[in-house]
């Protein structure tokens, strides 16, 4: 099975369910929807007719590997008052990959396709199932937004860039501060503070020193502009082709200091990032 991510959760009253994906495709935690309901419900709804009939045309049309001989013969015995069905029964005996149930430390999850899942829920409940969908949806309409945010975002980055590299220097910005030569050959724990020494001209401990209210809720980037966040991305990049191509970490801050500069002088008064702050406050409701 391909890489689990965790993606979402879901509420409905009070119940939270997972969401996680799989290959782009959503799959909802069947366990969690159970708080209400027995621990053997999954079972109990795996082992009718109607599950067992649904369950393999789903696999049907969407596993080409699936054991339909198999099914047959499980279907056959689910007319009979002894026949008992479960998750991993049903995998291993038709090789089914739309429901699955996998363990994490100390607890065991049943996840399932999304369609199936519904399917799950409106057994529950027909109630239930409409909250689910209702949820669900909303969950796929946020993040499509955000993902359209991010495609502006770094569309808006981009012009930003190509800014940076052909616009004359200007002055009056608060910039970062040249660094003295003993401060460039001073060597940093992290890659992290090279670059916050670059731009900020202190270390993330030298912050936390300064700023012992705001540890539980902040770190020193949270309190960056939206300029400094920009210079911050290409920073990481350049620095990252710097390590490749085996500059010392001295002679890297130096370099990473002096774009830090001359970058945070281009974005003065640039429509381009005004763009950026608009797009992100514009779209504070999915906060």
């Amino acid at each position: 099975m391909s890489k689990i991510l965790p993606l979402w959760k879901i509420q409905v009253n009070e119940l939270v369910i997972s969401v996680i994906q799989i290959d782009n495709k959503d799959y909802i935690n069947l366990t969690e929807m159970l708080k209400d309901y027995s621990e053997d419900s999954i079972k109990n709804w795996m082992k009718n007719k109607d599950t067992l009939e649904f369950l393999w045309a789903w696999e049907s049309l969407y596993n080409p590997d699936f054991r339909t001989v198999e099914f047959d013969r499980l279907r056959n015995e689910a007319w009979t008052n002894r026949f008992l069905m479960s998750v991993s029964k049903w995998k291993e005996a038709t090789n089914a990959i739309w429901i699955f149930s996998k363990k994490w430390k100390y607890w065991a999850w049943t996840f399932a396709h999304k369609d199936i899942a519904f399917e799950f829920a409106s057994w529950l409940s027909p109630i239930f199932k409409l909250y689910i969908i209702k949820e669900f949806d909303r969950l796929k309409t946020n993040e499509a937004i955000i993902q359209k945010i991010e495609w502006n975002t770094n569309r808006i980055l981009s012009k930003v860039n190509h800014f940076i590299h052909t616009d004359s220097i200007k002055e009056n910005l608060v910039l970062p501060k040249k660094l003295s030569p003993k401060d460039i050959w001073l060597v940093y724990a992290s890659e992290l503070d090279l670059l916050n020494i670059a731009l900020f001209w202190l270390t993330a401990k030298e912050w936390e020193l300064k700023n012992q209210k705001l540890l539980k809720t902040w770190n020193m980037r949270d309190f960056a502009t939206t300029e400094q966040l920009v210079v911050l991305s290409n920073l990481e990049s350049y620095n990252a082709e710097l390590i490749k191509n085996w500059f010392k970490q001295a002679e890297r801050l130096k370099i990473l200091n002096k774009t830090a500069i001359e970058q945070m002088k281009s974005l003065l008064e640039n429509k381009n990032i005004k763009s950026i702050k608009s797009l992100w406050e514009n779209n504070n409701f999915l906060n």
